[in-house]
């Protein structure tokens, strides 16, 4: 399908600038990213007298940017939504998690992860780092609602298992190029030794990349140390856990020694503010990071942490919460995060080909509508997407070329109300 976007003011994430111009986008890739003016250059590079458009759509001055990219979360988890709220981390996973995920299957999972689906387009979200319970339902309901998707193990002492993520592994990549699938673990506190060290060899079989929980709790660092000695990134640093990258969710309590290890490693770090406040599990050193020079990106969390898988909120929180730590309202200003939410992001779950708004690059593109009070008067567009940006201002998702959202209304593809009915159908069932 050929889509021209005209009249737009473009951010492409390569750098600052914002330009006036127009985006083509050839089946699920771009085309053209330019002002306009170059096209008989275009034309005669690709050897075309013109192009039929499918749709030409003028975009009334609205900016278009890369989508942004949910680095951590666990999407079927809709279904505990406002179930298990105001609760310490681990009575809330012992006494109201664990018990339900425990009556869930692979079909609950696939519709669960729709409904998800839903709420991230209308936030402007093109691709997710999920890890849950049955990855092959989540891998069929991402692809049949069109979202590309990046999958962790979640392997622990009591789900999933090594052998499931190797199967994964092997199945999930290349299978369709929506998806992908990545090595990882739940969390060290919910692996045996053993079972870490098998994860170790795994990745050093496949010379692939981790990622885990890592770090989320000041409880989860202390009985690391009892245990073994070292906080977490230490200790699975010294099971060879890290020697081709890879990563960690939260990373709140973090030592002098683990961000050594995070950059020796070249290891990502995916926060989650909003979890991490309505959990109370404490505010992440993100400037810290950013000294260092360790990649941030940013995800939501599951929606029973977080309940909303909102991205213009976390972007608030990220740089909102460093400046309350920091004491330093200068700390990790707008454009950072708009990095973290798009490009770090892209690097963190190697979608190198969907990171900027590029020629070739993928055509995963959102419209931010600035003609909203919000957004007025404009004086930083920039910093009026992170400070003052909402969910309402998104007009448009498009995920591999495909426009899954727009004003409003999702593709005539997607039935909301038979997604709806089914969620509650399961919510009664389980919970």
């Amino acid at each position: 399908m050929n889509i021209r976007l005209y009249n737009a003011k473009i951010l492409t994430m390569e750098s600052e600038e914002i330009l006036e111009g127009e985006i083509w986008i050839q089946n699920e890739r771009i085309l053209y990213v330019g002002n306009g003016n170059d096209t008989e250059d275009v034309y005669n590079k690709l050897k075309l007298q013109s192009i039929i458009w499918d749709r030409e759509i003028d975009c009334e001055g609205n900016i278009l940017m890369p989508g942004f990219k949910n680095a951590h979360t666990h999407s079927a988890m809709t279904v505990l939504r406002s179930y298990a709220d105001d609760m310490p981390l681990q009575d809330w996973l012992n006494k109201q998690i664990f018990p339900v995920e425990a009556k869930m299957d692979g079909e609950m999972i696939y519709h669960l992860t729709k409904l998800a689906i839903l709420e991230y387009l209308t936030s402007g979200i093109t691709s997710i780092f999920d890890m849950y319970l049955t990855p092959e339902t989540i891998a069929d309901a991402c692809v049949d609602m069109g979202m590309r998707c990046v999958q962790v193990g979640g392997v622990n002492n009591f789900s999933q298992s090594v052998e499931l993520v190797e199967e994964m592994y092997q199945k999930l990549n290349g299978k369709n190029p929506l998806l992908s699938y990545v090595i990882g673990f739940h969390a060290e506190y919910t692996c045996s030794k053993e079972l870490l060290q098998k994860i170790a060899g795994l990745a050093r079989k496949y010379k692939a990349p981790v990622y885990a929980h890592i770090s989320e709790t000041a409880s989860e660092v202390e009985e690391c140390q009892k245990r073994y000695g070292m906080t977490p990134p230490v200790f699975l640093d010294s099971l060879g856990m890290f020697q081709y990258g890879g990563g960690g969710y939260h990373c709140v309590h973090m030592t002098e020694a683990d961000m050594d290890v995070f950059k020796r490693r070249n290891l990502n770090v995916v926060t989650n503010p909003g979890s991490n406040t309505k959990l109370a599990s404490g505010i992440a050193p993100i400037s810290e990071y950013l000294k260092r020079g360790i990649n941030v990106a940013i995800g939501t969390d599951g929606p029973s942490s977080n309940n909303c898988l909102d991205m213009f909120r976390e972007m608030f929180l990220v740089t909102g919460l460093a400046k309350l730590r920091e004491k330093d309202a200068s700390a990790v200003n707008a454009f950072e995060v708009l990095k973290m939410a798009t490009v770090n992001g892209a690097k963190a779950m190697n979608l190198l080909d969907a990171d900027v708004l590029a020629e070739g690059k993928l055509a995963d593109i959102i419209m931010i509508d600035l003609h909203q009070p919000n957004m007025q008067p404009i004086h930083n567009i920039q910093k009026n997407i992170v400070y003052s940006g909402s969910k309402q201002n998104v007009k448009m998702t498009m995920i591999h070329g495909r426009i899954l959202y727009e004003n409003g209304k999702f593709a005539d593809s997607i039935d909301t109300d038979a997604i709806y009915a089914k969620a509650n159908e399961i919510k009664e069932k389980i919970c």
